[in-house]
């Protein structure tokens, strides 16, 4: 089942495998009565349904080509960017554990992960609230810094070799290690998209490659482009 999640400013961005991509936007065109047009830029794939309905594609790997403006339904620069072999690196971090990777066409070939205890929240008031409180900062110091360490020796040394690095997890912890400045190429190749996942584990790294490679597609409805 393809994984879905609401967008700001109205619509949904639902996440599609590239095998399946061509028979989703068919069953768009049916849904809304056929397809007008479809716009193809090098970052953005625009397809106009007949009722008034949109489905929008960003380029996650490079861009589109070749770009134009068609008439009806054409998704050929869409399918091929989708289906293009790619060597992805993963960075999945949340504040009590962290799982980074190398991928290949969804397959995990390199990775490293690794749990660390961070105390929730405590309720309690005075000293021993902020003594909790300094007890679950300096927990949460170590088990970032371990994050970055792992991206570091994993991710920094390959950067040149990857066609993206894809994230996910926890978007605060994320923004602790964009301030590593070991970490400044592997920031740079990341896709605007952050995937959202449970505690990080080795099983959860594996779905994640696969996810990587899905195609966003954000529907609009025509009650919500007007």
């Amino acid at each position: 089942m393809s994984r879905v999640r609401p967008v700001s400013g109205g619509g949904r961005a639902v996440e599609v495998p590239p095998d399946r991509l061509d028979g989703w936007f068919s069953r768009f065109a049916q849904r809304h009565g056929g397809i007008v047009s479809t716009s193809v830029m090098a970052d953005r794939c625009l397809v106009t349904a007949v009722d008034g309905a949109t489905a929008a594609v960003s380029a996650a790997f490079g861009e589109f080509t070749p770009p134009g403006e068609h008439e009806g339904l054409v998704v050929d620069a869409v399918l091929a960017h989708a289906s293009a072999s790619r060597l992805i690196g993963l960075l999945l971090v949340r504040l009590g554990g962290h799982s980074i990777g190398v991928a290949r066409d969804g397959v995990v070939l390199v990775s490293t992960t690794d749990s660390r205890q961070v105390h929730g929240r405590n309720k309690a008031g005075g000293w021993s609230q902020q003594r909790f409180a300094r007890r679950r900062e300096g927990q949460a110091r170590v088990a970032l810094q371990a994050a970055a360490d792992d991206a570091a020796r994993v991710l920094a040394p390959r950067v040149g070799e990857l066609d993206a690095v894809v994230l996910g997890g926890d978007r605060q912890a994320l923004d602790v290690l964009r301030g590593d400045r070991r970490l400044d190429e592997v920031f740079a190749m990341a896709s605007p998209r952050v995937l959202d996942v449970p505690e990080p584990r080795r099983a959860v790294l594996d779905d994640a490659a696969v996810r990587a490679l899905a195609v966003e597609v954000v529907v609009r409805e025509p009650r919500e482009n007007s």
